[in-house]
Parts: structure tokens; sequence; C-alpha cells
């Protein structure tokens, strides 16, 4: 393992889960909204970001958590490992209502209130985005390690069983 994505839908524990590997791997980790994100809440364009992921995927190792169904495919291919957070989207309200107020590596800015539209793409993720994102593991799972996580105590087990 030396190339991993980890991808679900927000609020589902994805970063938690990538700085635990992170720690117990030594493998350098990526927060996309870290790239996408500007500390005034605009964001950067697609191609510069496209360049940014360009430029990491291009390391000999890394960790990149954060969904981005635009790029997911790309990623797909360069990785050698996904963890995918398939949980259910009351738990992962529960979990972007947990860190409101909490600073993150993954923002540049502390979230006091639940954005209607986060909100929404998570109430929408397990019909709009989860199904796409199991036809792009269906493609890649001859030559990928995929690991589906259906709870965050299933991602903690995997971290001490492995490490």
């Amino acid at each position: 393992m030396k190339k991993v994505i980890i991808i679900g839908c927000p609020g589902s524990g994805k970063t938690t889960f990538a700085e635990k590997l992170q720690h117990k791997s030594n493998i350098p980790l990526f927060y996309l909204d870290a790239i996408w994100h500007k500390a005034d809440r605009t964001h950067i364009s697609s191609a510069e970001f496209d360049q940014h992921l360009s430029e990491i995927l291009r390391l000999e190792s890394w960790i990149i958590d954060g969904n981005y169904s635009r790029t997911l495919e790309t990623r797909l291919c360069a990785c050698d490992t996904v963890f995918f957070f398939d949980l259910s989207s009351e738990v992962c309200l529960q979990g972007a209502v947990s860190r409101l107020g909490q600073k993150r590596k993954d923002l540049p800015w502390i979230d006091y209130e639940l954005d209607p539209t986060l909100k929404k793409k998570i109430e929408d993720f397990q019909f709009k985005t989860r199904p796409s994102i199991y036809q792009l593991l269906e493609q890649y799972k001859e030559n990928k390690e995929i690991i589906i996580f259906k709870s965050r105590s299933q991602a903690d087990e995997y971290l001490t069983t492995n490490y």
C-alpha cells in the first residue's frame, strides 16, 4: 500500500481515518478540500485543482482524502488501495454536525452551522453519488485493493488489525 484514496460521503469519517492511517503508515496525506477551498470561502479553478492533483499523483506514495467525483476515476487509475466509507446518511449528518465549531486541517475556516448545500449533498449521497462509486469500483476491482467500511468501528478495527 503506497497510493491510497479515501472516499465516501461527507461526514462519514474519511478525514479522521486518513489522519490515523497517515500516522501509522507515515505516507504523506493530502486533503482535496484543502486544495480546492480558499480561506475566503471561494475555490481555485478546476484547472488549478487538476494541476495540484497531477503533482500529487506523480509522487512515490500518498494518501488522498476526499471524494471530488470529477477526478475520482483519475485517482482510481493511479492508486493501489481504496477505502470507501459507505455509511448511512444519518450517521454522516451526525458526523458533519459533530465537527461544527472545530478547527480542521482540511478546511481553511471553521463552520459554526451546517451549510445547507453540504446537508443536501449528504442527504443525496446514497442515491446520487454512491451508485457511480460502486460502478467505478467494480471496473477497477481486479487490480486494486478495495476496502469498504459500513461503520466507523470497522475502520478502527482495520487500523488496529493491520498496524
